[in-house]
């Protein structure tokens, strides 16, 4: 493609984006700002989660119970505490400009992105009986969903839609540009923003977190200028969206199945916070009476 051709292709993207999308801020700080995404539907979001911790806590206790175990707490301690290793990904890579400044890659170390138990700690026999509550929770909660077939589908097909959006010449040339900028500015020239946030070099620790030093301050705060100056998350955003859909549209049976399999999963979610939420409600309310 030439560079001409490239620039009409590239206006062209980003006309779509402002038609069919819905407001976007002027600045994007994060990867919400950018909307949402076609195959958004078919993921388990944040609220999936925690409402899944808690409905699997409840199912453990009432499992610990039946173990001889009628105190254990919603959200327990282990006997000893884990080392815990943090994975830290990201979509876009760094996009908060005042970040950048302040942490680099990083985040503020005052705030974990691993929130520490609440309960008490275990018992070494509350230990013992554990992981077999915690694996029945899992069976009862997944009941009536094939797993391997649904459940797994979307984010199967999430690893093979990044690839093909790794090869869209549009966004590889829209990389090209950032890595320019970024090393016209005397830093690394990475292929991709990723392998800026990646870089080994800042050695991040069990946490996830980095060193924040000065070059890697400097760097993230190039990455993002030159992110906000050739609107590299919004090119990058437009080709996942693109693939996405077109995907979707070629395995739609499979996705609906998976969509389904996400609905029973709510279902069976909401009828355990009910039965057991309300027991609880009720359990505490009687041992303050």
């Amino acid at each position: 493609m030439t560079r001409r051709g490239w620039r009409l292709g590239v206006v062209a993207v980003l006309a779509a984006l402002c038609v069919s999308g819905p407001e976007r801020p002027d600045v994007i700080r994060t990867a919400s700002d950018l909307g949402p995404l076609p195959a958004d539907r078919y993921d388990y979001t944040p609220q999936d989660y925690q409402r899944s911790q808690r409905a699997s806590a409840l199912l453990v206790r009432q499992c610990m119970a039946e173990h001889g175990h009628p105190d254990f707490p919603l959200d327990p301690r282990y006997p000893s505490d884990p080392i815990v290793a943090t994975a830290v990904g990201t979509d876009y890579g760094a996009l908060d400009l005042a970040a950048a400044h302040r942490w680099g890659y990083g985040w503020d170390p005052a705030k974990s992105l691993t929130p520490r138990p609440k309960g008490r700690r275990m018992t070494d026999a509350e230990y013992a009986d554990f992981p077999a509550c915690t694996a029945e929770a899992s069976r009862r909660l997944l009941r009536g969903i094939d797993v391997k077939r649904d459940w797994l589908y979307a984010s199967t097909r999430a690893v093979e839609v990044d690839k093909a959006v790794r090869r869209d010449p549009r966004l590889r040339a829209a990389w090209q540009v950032w890595s320019r900028c970024v090393a016209d500015q005397g830093f690394t020239r990475y292929p991709d923003p990723v392998a800026a946030y990646t870089d080994p070099a800042w050695q991040r620790g069990s946490d996830g977190n980095t060193r924040h030093t000065q070059r890697e301050r400097a760097t993230a705060v190039a990455d993002v200028t030159c992110k906000r100056r050739h609107r590299t998350a919004e090119l990058w955003h437009a080709a996942r969206s693109q693939q996405q859909a077109v995907d979707i549209a070629r395995h739609r049976d499979r996705y609906a199945a998976g969509l389904q399999a996400l609905r029973t999963y709510r279902t069976t979610i909401t009828e355990v916070l009910r039965k057991l939420g309300r027991r609880g409600t009720a359990a505490r309310s009687g041992a303050s009476s």
